[in-house]
């Protein structure tokens, strides 16, 4: 019989859902609970393992082109916020819409609309494929330069003045070099930072954590925009950082006898994830 490895495990106390996520799962299982079916636009949460729990109970994740076949339904909008068109569409068939928009991300919708009246070219650090720069977009008529990186700047073409932006998860202190950067170039930034204070206070607590172990696993979505860049900030501390998606994933190689385990997570982790892969880590 082979010998327990007796780890160590702790969770990070600052680690899972962030608020507003937080509240778009509560309104969906309120829903659930009462009347067995919701459909929801889109991946409620950016984890697969919170989506197979949440259908189990009766979640139906639909696309933008099945919302147009949907009539007379209760609609959920998940956290990341949509466009304008996503609204009309769900009003004009009748349906009845749950919004679980972020605070953040509607504020964020009415400050991006504002600059665009205003007559300013639009910048905006972020994804272009995410949900989150979507929904921002068709709110100024895709009106702005989406960019992901530094790099793909180019300063020829920019104007001298602009506005900047920033998906509310990308990280704060690459916007801040960004900024640097474009000013150092002679541009006049008018800086929009609406990057979310509840995710990037998570960036300093986190490397804390990762220092005090010996191993890390974080757990995060396949397509969890924040997980990807918290997890670089375990790895810069951390090097024997693994990214997970769920416990099937987790190999007992990876560790040592007596190892002190830290477990982390994005802010689409639920914390019961969290808890199983505990478990699971404390039975090898």
């Amino acid at each position: 019989m082979k010998d327990k490895l007796n780890l160590n495990v702790e969770i990070d106390k600052h680690s899972g859902f962030c608020f507003g996520v937080i509240g778009a799962i509560r309104k969906a299982e309120e829903i659930l609970d009462r009347e067995g079916h919701l459909y929801c636009l889109g991946e409620i949460v950016h984890n697969e393992e919170e989506i197979n729990r949440l259908e189990k109970k009766g979640l139906i994740t639909i696309t933008r082109e099945q919302l147009s076949g949907l009539h007379h339904q209760k609609i959920m909008f998940r956290a990341h916020g949509e466009p304008p068109s996503s609204y009309e569409l769900a009003r004009r068939n009748g349906n009845e819409i749950i919004d679980a928009s972020c605070p953040i991300i509607l504020m964020l919708h009415e400050r991006i609309r504002a600059t665009y009246e205003n007559g300013e070219s639009i910048y905006i650090f972020g994804k272009r494929d995410h949900p989150e720069i979507i929904g921002l977009l068709g709110e100024i008529g895709n009106h702005a330069v989406v960019f992901e990186s530094r790099e793909e700047l180019d300063l020829t073409t920019i104007p001298r003045r602009i506005a900047l932006y920033s998906q509310t998860t990308r990280n704060l202190e690459a916007f801040k070099q960004i900024v640097d950067y474009l000013r150092s170039s002679g541009i006049t930034v008018n800086v929009k930072d609406t990057i979310c204070r509840q995710v990037a206070g998570r960036q300093p607590k986190l490397r804390e954590f990762c220092r005090s172990y010996d191993k890390i696993i974080f757990i995060a979505g396949k397509h969890s925009s924040n997980g990807r860049v918290l997890f670089e900030v375990c790895l810069e501390q951390n090097p024997l950082a693994y990214y997970v998606n769920s416990k099937k994933e987790i190999d007992p190689s990876w560790f040592n006898p007596g190892d002190h385990v830290g477990i982390s997570g994005g802010t689409s982790t639920p914390m019961w994830l969290m808890e199983e892969i505990r478990k699971v880590l404390l039975s090898f």
